[in-house]
């Protein structure tokens, strides 16, 4: 079977993605969800600036659906869909609900994809699909057949969080198609700057973190965010969003070890299952791109 490059390229930055507990966690305790994602996104545009308005010009010249778009990744999927998901974990003191209910997000954008992009997912992507779905339900909870789901607030900003990720995964491959990555990369940091700010306002919360919270914000922003989103769009260039949104899912595997690994916490004989039936399906999916969905035009040159 051909491996396609591409989809190896966004499972590795999901991969990276995962790491995210080993900084984010940590902060969690001293420094609100708003004020990291802000931060975030201020060492991100900075290290972005040279891009800006290359990106600005390519996106404006494409037109409004494009801009649309763009503001959709950064606005929606990069800042809201973070704050949201933070909250729901270490605001309200629930880490069981918005693992269950963040389960559905491949299938907002496999929805998604269908609808904006006009992907029709081939027959063999549904062994895939059906297997991703079990396998991360197995990975995420630890009782996977007496599942526990409470709290109206948690469990809205979990699947807020989960439908804005699963359509930042199909506006960002409908970006990919017309612009350059490093573009989208830079479009997607661009507009998340703004929604991150007018969240401090709406949430009422600092900007700032203290010296040191902020030097681990820059390092979390240097590896999950500008490192990670940048092979992410590269590949996402040459790969469909349905297939993409199941590579992600390299993301939670790498996330459960880290959890592991680092932190000590324990997994029931469901969950190692789960891994590696998550990681098997992410490393068996990097087949030809049309093996999984119907294939797309060529991209117009920006």
């Amino acid at each position: 079977m051909k491996r396609s490059f591409g989809i190896v390229v966004v499972a590795f930055a999901a991969a990276l993605w995962g790491l995210d507990a080993l900084i984010r966690g940590p902060l969690a305790s001293t420094t609100t969800p708003a004020t990291i994602v802000f931060g975030e996104h201020l060492v991100l545009v900075v290290l972005t600036l040279p891009l800006a308005a290359g990106a600005l010009a390519a996106v404006f010249r494409l037109g409004w659906r494009h801009l649309l778009a763009a503001v959709a990744v950064g606005a929606g999927a990069s800042a809201v869909a973070t704050i949201l998901f933070t909250e729901a974990l270490f605001t309200h003191n629930d880490f069981v609900t918005p693992v269950v209910l963040q389960k559905v997000q491949p299938v907002f954008a496999v929805l998604g994809a269908m609808v904006v992009l006009d992907e029709r997912p081939g027959r063999r992507y549904v062994p895939y699909f059906v297997a991703a779905l079990a396998g991360t339900w197995f990975m995420g909870v630890p009782h996977p057949f007496h599942p526990e789901a409470h709290g109206l607030a948690t469990m809205s900003y979990a699947l807020g969080a989960a439908l804005l990720w699963g359509l930042g995964t199909v506006f960002g491959r409908y970006l990919a198609r017309d612009l350059r990555f490093e573009h989208v990369t830079t479009l997607r940091f661009l507009f998340g700057l703004p929604a991150s700010a007018i969240a401090l306002l709406v949430l009422g919360v600092p900007a700032f973190a203290s010296w040191h919270d902020s030097g681990w914000i820059t390092v979390l922003a240097l590896v999950t965010g500008f490192a990670a989103m940048f092979l992410y769009y590269y590949g996402l260039r040459s790969t469909p969003a349905v297939a993409a949104t199941l590579a992600e899912l390299a993301f939670p595997v790498t996330a459960v070890l880290v959890g592991y690994l680092k932190f000590g916490q324990t997994l029931s004989g469901w969950q190692w299952f789960g891994v590696a039936l998550t990681s098997t399906i992410v490393a068996l999916l990097p087949a030809r791109p049309q093996d999984v969905a119907a294939p797309i035009g060529a991209p117009v040159p920006a």
